[in-house]
């Protein structure tokens, strides 16, 4: 089980071993209103059908998409790019209690640890590594959001993208599966992983 192996991890929550049924969205800090909607409503469909969301927890996209999956009285897991008990960015702060009852918050960083630049790297792999699948909504073409994907192609994880933005129409030009639909999502996990 992928969070048994991570050893360095510190958890506030519970990680239930349905998590491993898990797949990350992830997308812009700084996204459109449809890619909003998009990320919830993807999450919605995914934990409303018993898959764990995991993201990042930043502003934007990562934010709607956990957002999505407590709505739907899902499961969500927030990987930090700080330490545990930093919460970031602040605005987030009743957000990430809302996922610690319904999920759990994680990081691999020390205590106090604040959310510099390089730890968002480092957090996207971890978000990678923890996941089935990896969805891109929306990004730019230079974006955090492509180290994400580019973690998963390393590690062979299934790559989706939402048309409709620089970065996920260039992962679709290089190999990444297009995503319509969650449902679409759904039935690749259920097929690989159920099957």
């Amino acid at each position: 089980m992928e969070f048994k192996k991570q050893s360095l991890m510190k958890i506030r929550g519970k990680i239930l071993p349905e998590d491993e049924f898990a797949v990350a969205i992830v997308g812009s800090r700084k996204p459109t209103t449809k890619g909003l909607t998009t990320a919830f409503d993807f999450a919605f469909y995914l934990a409303g059908h018993g898959v764990t969301v995991i993201s990042g927890m930043a502003r934007g996209i990562d934010s709607a998409a956990h957002k999505g999956a407590l709505s739907a009285g899902g499961r969500t897991i927030a990987v930090l790019g700080s330490g545990i008990d930093v919460i970031y960015p602040p605005e987030n702060r009743i957000l990430a209690l809302e996922i610690v009852k319904n999920g759990a918050l994680v990081s691999e960083f020390p205590n106090g640890t604040g959310p510099h630049a390089k730890n968002f790297l480092q957090r996207n792999r971890l978000i990678t590594k923890l996941s089935r699948a990896v969805l891109v909504v929306e990004g730019a073409r230079r974006s955090g959001t492509l180290s994400t994907a580019s973690w998963a192609g390393n590690l062979g994880k299934e790559v989706f993208a939402v048309p409709g933005s620089e970065a996920t129409e260039w992962l679709i030009e290089n190999g990444a599966t297009i995503a319509n639909s969650p449902k679409e999502v759904l039935d690749y996990l259920n097929a690989t992983y159920h099957s």
